[in-house]
C-alpha cells in the first residue's frame, strides 16, 4: 500500500469518526425521548385542550401556535430572502457596499436569539402596535431566520453556471425573464435546503417569542394574528421549569410533538426539493 493510499484511508477514517460523533448521541437523544415520552402520547393529548394548569388535558393550542408561528414565518422570510438573494446575486454591482452587506448579514446570523427577541418587542410589539401577537412573533422569527435564507439562496444562485444566463440572453429573454425561468428553477434545490435549516430554527426558538408572542396559559386557539397563541417550545419551557409536579411523560411527549411538526416540515420541503431536482435532471 503506498503513502497515498495510507493517507486517504486515515483521512476517510478521521471523516467517518467525526461523522458518527455527530450521528450516534442525537440519535440517542431522539431515541431517549421517544422512549420517554411515547407512553404519554395519545390522540387525547394532541388534540385536547390544556387543564388544570396543564397537568391535564392536551396540547393542541400549543401545537395550532406553533404551525401559525412557523406558517407566517416562513411566509415573511421566504419571499424577502429570496429576493435579497437574487438582488446581491444578479443586480448588485460587485463592489465594497455588496461585501459590507454581505458581511452584516453574516454577523446578523450569529446574533443571539433573545437580542431578535427584544428587538421584536421595541419595533413590532410597542413601536409598530402589533401587540404580543403571532404576527408581531412571526415577523420577529422572519428576522432572525432571514440570514439563513440570505446565504443560502445566495450560494445557490451563484451554483448555477454563467452559461446557463448567457444562451437565455442570447435567445433574446430578458434578464428577470432569464432568472425566473432559467437561473430560479436551478437554484430552487439549494434555496429549499435555507428553508429548511431556517424552518428549524424558528420552530424551536424560545426567546423570540417569550418576548412577542408566547402565552403561559391559553386554553383556546387564537382568533386573529393580533391575538397571543401558547408555542411548543415556550410550552415545554414552563412545563419544565415553572409548574411544580409535572409528570415527566408530558414534557417529553411535548418535546415528542415538537419533533414530529419540524420533522413534518422538513419532510414537505424535501419532497419539493426532490421535485426541483427532477425537474432539473429532465
Amino acid at each position: 500500500m503506498n503513502r497515498k493510499h495510507l493517507e486517504e484511508k486515515l483521512a476517510f477514517g478521521i471523516l467517518t469518526g467525526i461523522a458518527l460523533l455527530v450521528v450516534i448521541p442525537t440519535l440517542w437523544i431522539i431515541g431517549y425521548i421517544v422512549y420517554q415520552g411515547i407512553g404519554t402520547l395519545s390522540w387525547e393529548f394532541i388534540t385536547a385542550m390544556p387543564r388544570k394548569g396543564m397537568k391535564e388535558g392536551g396540547i393542541f393550542p400549543a401545537i395550532m401556535g406553533t404551525i401559525y408561528l412557523v406558517m407566517g414565518t416562513m411566509a415573511f422570510a421566504l419571499p424577502l430572502g429570496i429576493g435579497s438573494a437574487i438582488y446581491l446575486t444578479e443586480y448588485a454591482k460587485q463592489g465594497r457596499l455588496s461585501r459590507i452587506i454581505r458581511l452584516a448579514i453574516m454577523n446578523l446570523a450569529g446574533v443571539p436569539s433573545v437580542v431578535y427577541g427584544l428587538f421584536g418587542l421595541g419595533l413590532f410589539v410597542l413601536f409598530l402596535g402589533f401587540g404580543t401577537s403571532i404576527l408581531a412573533g412571526a415577523l420577529t422569527l422572519a428576522c432572525l431566520i432571514l440570514p439563513i435564507i440570505i446565504t443560502a439562496s445566495e450560494e445557490a444562485l451563484k451554483s448555477v453556471p454563467q452559461s446557463y444566463r448567457e444562451a437565455s440572453l442570447a435567445l433574446g429573454a430578458t434578464k428577470w425573464q432569464t432568472i425566473q425561468k432559467v437561473v430560479l428553477p436551478h437554484a430552487m434545490p439549494g434555496i429549499l435546503t435555507g428553508a429548511i435549516l431556517g424552518i428549524g430554527r424558528a420552530a424551536g426558538e424560545t426567546a423570540p417569542i417569550l418576548l412577542t408572542v408566547a402565552a403561559f396559559y391559553l386554553p383556546r386557539l387564537p382568533r386573529s394574528v393580533f391575538d397571543q397563541a401558547m408555542a411548543l417550545p415556550y410550552h415545554l419551557y414552563i412545563i419544565s421549569t415553572q409548574v411544580p409536579n409535572m409528570p415527566q411523560g408530558i414534557q417529553y411527549a411535548t418535546a415528542l410533538v415538537l419533533l414530529g411538526i419540524v420533522s413534518v416540515f422538513f419532510f414537505i420541503a424535501t419532497l419539493i426539493r426532490m421535485k426541483f431536482k427532477k425537474a432539473n435532471r429532465a
